[in-house]
């Protein structure tokens, strides 16, 4: 009885596993708006009603896949962050991480960063929980390379500086990846070389720069 219980959770799993695995695949290609619950049934092979079983809802299965890709970037630009020694290498890293992982995993940002998601609504609160995660492991790198006496004084604008970096990295990705006219790492150097300077000059990682005074350069 108990073996036979156990081959039953086994198959459940593993059917739930495929209906993940369909489901990223269509959701990547075509986007949130245009996927049908009956064509991620039919793709798996089970009835409709069995994957609202599992699932409750196409929101909910969305939610599924993009937590997938949700936890790999985050994860992936934590770790590239927290081996950081100064805010510029913070942002440097970051970046780079980004565009590293969206070249190896298009499918995942395909989900994560679908522009036919709803706009309210539980996908939509997930998508800015991870937006929210990945501007925090940014900002929060960079206020532990500030020098102290400057952290308080630094933080709003360190935080607002985040927020325009993941808003300018998603917008060059979706570029990129339209174009392909530059690599991966041609774009991240981009960005980085766009923004990074600015950055040392007002966290006092530069020679030029005096770190008791943001935004103004020695003489």
């Amino acid at each position: 009885m108990e073996a036979s219980a156990a081959r039953s959770r086994l198959s459940r799993d593993d059917r739930m596993e495929q209906t993940l695995g369909a489901a990223h695949t269509l959701f990547a290609e075509r986007g949130y708006a245009a996927v049908k619950m009956d064509e991620i049934a039919a793709a798996v092979g089970v009835t409709k009603p069995l994957l609202y079983n599992y699932f409750g809802n196409k929101e909910q299965l969305y939610i599924a896949c993009m937590e997938r890709a949700g936890d790999a970037l985050t994860k992936t630009v934590g770790e590239a962050v927290e081996a950081t020694a100064s805010p510029g290498d913070a942002l440097g890293a970051g970046v780079r991480a980004f565009f590293a992982f969206l070249d190896s995993d298009r499918g995942a940002w395909a989900v994560l960063f679908d522009e036919t998601l709803p706009q309210a609504g539980d996908v939509a609160e997930r998508v800015g929980a991870y937006r929210g995660l990945i501007v925090e492991l940014v900002s929060a790198a960079m206020m532990r390379q500030l020098p102290q006496q400057v952290r308080d004084a630094a933080r709003v604008e360190v935080e607002a500086l985040s927020a325009a970096l993941l808003g300018a990295a998603e917008a060059l990705a979706r570029w990129w990846l339209h174009s392909e006219e530059l690599s991966a790492e041609e774009a991240a150097e981009l960005l980085i070389a766009t923004i990074e300077p600015g950055l040392r000059a007002r966290s006092g990682d530069s020679p030029t720069s005096d770190p008791t005074q943001k935004g103004t350069s020695s003489e």
